[in-house]
């Protein structure tokens, strides 16, 4: 049988590649609002991090998505960001890879 093959998205905060079910699109709208997309699919420029609290903690002291999307973001977005990481990474070391 044919492996299929696994899409891969580049991680703004450490340069790697990762599958891309390892991470989180952060969308920004073409309303210009900046927020998080669980289901891959807003319209808009997206970015991707990696599920790890660390990395959201990094890109939180670096304000990444400031620069990345070239806009200026609350704290409140960054701590809703991290929640979400550390929600989604309890959640897979829980129940293994299943969504």
């Amino acid at each position: 049988m044919k492996q299929r093959k696994i899409p891969m998205r580049k991680d703004i905060v450490t340069g790697e590649m990762v599958p891309k079910k390892e991470l989180v699109r952060v969308v920004r709208t073409t309303e210009g609002t900046v927020e998080l997309d669980p289901t891959n699919r807003a319209n808009g420029r997206g970015a991707y991090i990696s599920l790890d609290v660390e990395i959201a903690k990094k890109a939180k002291a670096k304000k990444t998505f400031d620069r990345v999307f070239e806009t200026k973001l609350e704290d409140s977005f960054y701590d809703d960001l991290i929640a979400y990481v550390d929600h989604q990474q309890a959640r897979k070391e829980l129940f293994g890879d299943a969504k």
